[in-house]
């Protein structure tokens, strides 16, 4: 079954104002605590073989996953979760991998464009101008432009400008950064990098997002908690390997130790990534060991809503001065159902 993209732009006409009722009808997000969804891998999925058509079973569990976020807030987390009722979030992270086709070059763009259509006519912009009630805060990943060309990049750097409550905005459009609740967050794309002692040629471009870092770190106060938001997991590509090696590798070693000595004296709260399709969440000191006792503490979350998976999760995040909180919501059947995995993950928030 295909859906045509005038279809589900129709439907989504009708959301941002139901989305502006619902949001209007909520409790405003808490001024102390930063509380958001974190979700990764979309992979909207255009029809394979017509144009213009959407992917069914990628539209519909796309839409079912929207219909999670904007009912959950306000309900009970279970007790193995670690119980209480979820508050109202500030908004929702998306790790990257929005779309499948953007990666495969110019002949697939056109799909890739549907798509994107597609995912943003389900999340918006800054709540209730899509399917989603929340605002929601979006980088790139390999699927959406390894390299820095197709259409992703550009319209993500037009969402810039029109983005609700930036506090920069790096000179190239692209990376950005915000405040919620006291907490500073960066969103800096697919990896961290362009370290400018580092000549080699890098596989997926880093578009300058750690001089970015660099310079938004230097405006922010040493006490304020900081999120960073990327979309390929780091500690795989810690380790020093050959010039050969290392142009072949999702994330050049060399940036990953530059974005490392960047933030390892900060107040770092967490680095958030998605592109492993897996939840993983565990301290990371700079190194390839995903078993440390101390170090940033690293939260990678599964695929939210890819069309070809019955099994995907998303994560709720709660940040205060103190302590940061996760918790997984998941299903089995493309979010037919869904539940809280029973277990909540805590980060003590390291002091200055």
């Amino acid at each position: 079954m295909k859906i045509k993209r005038r279809q589900f732009l129709t439907t989504a006409a009708a959301a941002p104002l139901a989305g502006s009722l619902a949001l209007a009808a909520q409790e405003i997000p808490s001024a102390e605590v930063a509380s958001f969804f974190l979700v990764g891998d979309t992979h909207y999925f255009a029809d394979e073989f017509e144009n213009g058509a959407m992917n069914a079973t990628s539209v519909e569990v796309g839409a079912r996953l929207i219909d999670w976020m904007n009912r959950l807030p306000g309900t009970e987390i279970t007790a193995t979760a670690g119980g209480g009722v979820l508050p109202v979030p500030h908004g929702v992270l998306h790790a990257g991998d929005l779309v499948e086709n953007a990666d495969k070059g110019p002949r697939l763009y056109s799909k890739a464009e549907v798509e994107m259509a597609a995912c943003f006519a389900d999340y918006g912009l800054n709540g209730g101008d899509g399917r989603l009630n929340w605002p929601v805060r979006e980088v790139h990943g390999n699927h959406d432009s390894p390299h820095g060309d197709g259409p992703v990049i550009p319209e993500i750097k037009a969402r810039n400008k029109k983005r609700a409550g930036l506090a920069r905005v790096s000179e190239n459009g692209l990376h950005y950064s915000w405040n919620w609740a006291g907490v500073h967050f960066v969103a800096l794309g697919i990896t961290v990098g362009d370290e400018p002692t580092i000549i080699r040629s890098r596989r997926y471009a880093p578009l300058a997002s750690l001089p970015f870092l660099r310079e938004d770190l230097a405006d922010t106060p040493k006490e304020k908690p900081i999120v960073i938001l990327h979309h390929v997991d780091a500690a795989r590509y810690a380790r020093q390997v050959p010039d050969e090696a290392a142009m072949k590798a999702e994330w050049d070693y060399g940036d990953v130790q530059a974005f490392y000595q960047t933030i390892k004296d900060r107040r770092l709260a967490a680095c958030l990534y998605g592109h492993t399709h897996a939840r993983n969440l565990f301290r990371w000191n700079g190194t390839p060991d995903m078993k440390a006792a101390d170090g940033v503490p690293a939260i990678n979350t599964d695929n939210a809503s890819h069309w070809k998976s019955q099994n995907q999760a998303i994560c709720h995040i709660e940040i205060d001065s103190k302590e940061l909180r996760v918790r997984e919501f998941s299903t089995k059947d493309a979010w037919h159902t869904g539940f809280w995995t029973p277990q909540i993950w805590r980060f003590p928030i390291a002091g200055v």
